[in-house]
């Protein structure tokens, strides 16, 4: 009866054993999260570990969804050597801001690198809403939804994130010989291929963009058989531009410098100013990308600073930077009542440190700087004491 009674305790010892290991073997996160989420294709490795608390605190926490750190820092901790060259270039606004969450799941994916939502495209598509989703004729990358196949989700050396130059990117898919054979009167190497080509899609046949350059649309002959070149050869047809491009301060040159298809597309475009590209900030970055670099990381910037046109003439003016009014005049378009009342400024009020009128970009840096209205300096007391030194 002893051996009996033995046998039977070893046996609940041994259940309740595997009763207390199976209770611990299970994740108790899973008590309230659905595990069926969690469980996809692909699976962030510590989750695959059971390792939640990590990443999340299970009782309190500074950050949202119990996060022990800002979304940055945790994936740099491990993606460390992801940080320097997220920082080089030309970087996506999301990578620049640290909010990796908004392309990638933290958890799990049915898309490799642990991408949100169905498709890639849909996960472009949630920031970037203005951009046509469809188009009577698509380029094929676009139309399969493989926005990365020609740009880099995270940092590039392109423009646009562009995996390569244009010109080299189309080849790659498109190759010489057979660009020479369906561009049969195009003189020379096919290149430039972004003059004529909508790389997304277009209403027309080949993907040429909607609006053609008049000169394009009846042949090439006006344009290349002509004796002037560069910027002269557009002002035969554009004259009310050459007296911009005469200004003090030009963008463009008549005799040399910055040729007129540096912005413009010769052959076609998708608005009425030829522009070889939708966003007018993209095309200035082209050569100001210092600019917009310094500009991308400060506290205070600008509301529209990616629309050049607000402020600046783009061929010429007789102010500096090209403004379209002096450092007041552009100014008070919007802020009208700092036209009223402000800090002295005009031809009378001079500037001790240069002997310049005083105007609103004296003080201010629209662009962007880390001091609140866009001051150039602390408006506490670093800024003012510049002139006023005796105070």
């Amino acid at each position: 009866m002893k051996k009996f009674i033995d046998i039977v305790f070893l046996i609940s010892l041994f259940v309740f054993f595997l009763v207390v290991n199976s209770q611990a073997d299970e994740n108790p996160c899973f008590k309230c999260h659905v595990k069926d989420d969690f469980e996809k294709e692909y699976v962030h490795a510590p989750l695959k570990k059971g390792l939640c608390t990590d990443c999340h605190n299970p009782h309190v926490a500074r950050y949202k969804s119990l996060l022990q750190k800002k979304e940055k820092d945790f994936c740099y901790s491990c993606h460390q050597d992801k940080a320097e060259k997220f920082s080089q270039g030309v970087v996506h606004q999301p990578v620049i801001e640290g909010k990796c969450l908004i392309c990638h799941t933290p958890h799990a994916s049915k898309l490799k690198g642990l991408i949100g939502g169905e498709t890639i495209a849909e996960s472009c598509f949630n920031c970037h809403k203005l951009l046509p989703k469809q188009y009577p004729f698509e380029h094929k990358p676009f139309s399969d939804g493989q926005c990365i196949k020609c740009h880099s989700p995270h940092q590039s050396s392109n423009l646009q994130l562009l995996t390569n130059q244009p010109d080299i990117m189309c080849v790659t898919c498109h190759p010489k010989n057979e660009l020479k054979v369906k561009h049969k009167n195009y003189a020379g190497e096919v290149k430039l291929c972004l003059t004529c080509h909508h790389p997304h899609g277009s209403d027309r046949k080949f993907l040429i963009r909607k609006i053609l350059h008049q000169p394009y649309s009846n042949g090439c002959q006006e344009c290349h058989d002509s004796d002037k070149q560069g910027a002269k050869n557009c002002i035969r047809c554009h004259i009310s531009i050459e007296k911009k491009m005469s200004s003090l301060h030009n963008h463009l040159s008549i005799n040399k410098g910055n040729s007129c298809v540096a912005c413009h597309s010769p052959h076609a475009g998708d608005d009425k100013y030829l522009l070889l590209n939708n966003r007018q900030e993209n095309i200035c970055k082209k050569c100001h990308l210092i600019t917009f670099d310094n500009a991308k990381e400060r506290i205070y910037k600008h509301v529209d600073s990616g629309i050049c046109t607000n402020c600046h003439d783009v061929h010429g003016s007789n102010e500096p930077a090209m403004l379209k009014g002096d450092g007041i005049d552009i100014c008070v378009k919007c802020h009208k009542t700092q036209g009223q009342f402000s800090h002295p400024v005009g031809q009378k009020v001079r500037d001790i440190r240069n002997d310049q009128k005083m105007t609103c970009v004296t003080c201010h840096y629209p662009h962007g700087t880390d001091y609140k209205y866009e001051l150039k300096l602390s408006g506490v007391k670093d800024l003012c004491v510049q002139c006023h030194r005796s105070y």
